[in-house]
């Protein structure tokens, strides 16, 4: 750790992974639903469970990204941060925010807008806390007087993210005009700024880990954030299909989502060339795992997953089951859970004593969670593709078709046990080390534009 203020970052990563397991409680007991009598269905139904599982991944995510942020900007910048007083109310916000929204779905106090259900005291506390962090975040590098593209694209993302939140804050009682805006939030965070927020990441964790010429990763950057921009806005029309829109929807929503995957093989291929010509050198091999493992997950589960079924002719058939959470799971977890993973793994050397060159327990965490995450999007699939047959082809009810489909429920709690298992494994990785605030710490074989740091550098 170069500088102090970076320590900030271990009680972000901190609140992340408590919230992160939190959403697999939830989601276990969600998937549990689907198998027979449900003895919390007065406690906790289903639409409860969901909501508070889907919630807490967007809470836990993007407190994964200010932490990682509140790590990097410093490095990048060469400068403390302007305020840590400002992070550390930022977080207790963010917390207090997470904890009540809970609390409150749990009664039912919610919007009903899915994955923007927080009532609006709640959305006006997130939007101050975007704007304490992107004051935060801008001040140091004003005071550095520093910004590399890394940074830029990262800074543009996250800046574009807060923007972007601003149409959740508005309600419609027209659902078809409410659902037609919700996607200006949803769709264009997950399919769009935030991917550049996972390239500013990635593109830093490449060059650190691999010493890769920063001028030819910023080149990359570029055309990732190119084409999420061609393909990623044009893009949303793919969520327009069905919602009572006018029909020119469908061509520009079929043309343009099939243009999206570009930008992720170009991030595959990014992480890919940049290993292979600097190989695994680097002793945080770890790390250097969940870097290269995002960028590969996110072009199955983002990419070939969602081009499975964007084209109109095929999504008459499959929007609303469980392929949607097929493509979902997948997508989310290797876009935006694996980079954060990978930039708590690259900072936990630092931030605590683990061994740089990580433990057997953290391989073991990757691999479970892995193999885990996998083995649920071939649940989902197979679930789907039942769903899609007996529901839409064969007429069934809704309920008929989920007894016959229960199977693979099974398979699901199964496969999701196992990647549960993979997530407890990283958390308790984390806190077994005690943290480390000192400055003088720097791990060995870090890179910096291409250049080899010592330890104590």
């Amino acid at each position: 750790m170069k500088y102090k203020s970076q320590s900030v970052a271990y009680w972000y990563f901190a609140v992340a992974l408590a919230l992160f397991g939190l959403q697999l409680v939830f989601g276990l007991l969600s998937a549990t639903k689907y198998l027979g009598p449900d003895p919390l269905l007065y406690i906790l139904p289903f639409d409860v469970t969901k909501v508070i599982h889907t919630n807490l991944l967007i809470v836990w995510v993007l407190c994964g990204f200010m932490g990682a942020t509140y790590w990097m900007v410093p490095d990048e910048s060469r400068t403390e941060l302007h305020s840590t007083k400002i992070a550390y109310i930022q977080l207790v916000l963010w917390v207090l925010m997470g904890v009540t929204a809970v609390i409150g779905y749990l009664f039912r106090w919610g919007t009903g807008n899915k994955l923007l259900e927080q009532p609006l005291p709640h959305k006006i506390v997130i939007v101050i806390v975007m704007l304490m962090f992107l004051y935060n975040i801008g001040m140091t590098i004003k005071k550095s007087g520093r910004l590399t593209t890394t940074e830029g694209v990262l800074l543009g993302g996250l800046g574009l993210a807060a923007l972007l939140y601003l149409p959740a804050l508005l309600h419609y009682e027209n659902y078809t005009v409410s659902i037609y805006y919700r996607w200006w939030t949803i769709h264009l965070w997950v399919e769009g700024v935030w991917e550049m927020i996972q390239g500013g990441f990635l593109a830093y964790l490449l060059i650190r880990l691999s010493g890769a010429d920063r001028e030819v990763m910023e080149k990359w950057l570029y055309v990732i954030v190119g084409l999420v921009f061609i393909a990623g806005i044009l893009g949303t029309a793919h969520h327009y299909y069905w919602v009572g829109v006018p029909a020119y929807w469908l061509p520009i929503g079929g043309i343009f989502s099939a243009l999206e995957p570009l930008a992720l093989v170009g991030m595959a291929m990014f992480a890919y060339s940049t290993i292979k010509r600097s190989g695994m050198s680097h002793p945080n091999k770890l790390a250097l795992h969940w870097t290269v493992g995002s960028a590969v997950f996110t072009l199955f589960g983002a990419g070939l997953l969602g081009l499975a079924h964007t084209f109109p002719a095929v999504n008459k058939w499959t929007h609303g089951t469980l392929i949607t959470a097929m493509h979902g799971h997948a997508a989310f977890y290797g876009a935006y859970a694996m980079i954060v993973l990978a930039m708590i793994t690259y900072a936990a050397p630092s931030l605590t004593k683990r061994p740089e060159e990580g433990t057997a327990m953290g391989y073991w965490s990757f691999w479970l969670q892995l193999g885990g995450m996998f083995g649920m999007t071939l649940s989902f699939a197979t679930a789907g593709i039942g769903q899609v047959y007996l529901e839409r082809i064969m007429g069934l009810g809704f309920l008929d078709a989920q007894l016959k489909i229960q199977i693979h429920f099974v398979m699901l709690l199964v496969t999701g046990s196992l990647f549960a298992i993979g997530v407890a494994l990283f958390v308790i990785d984390f806190f077994r080390f005690a943290p480390r605030f000192d400055m003088t710490y720097r791990a060995a074989g870090d890179q910096e534009d291409g250049l080899q740091l010592k330890p104590g550098t």
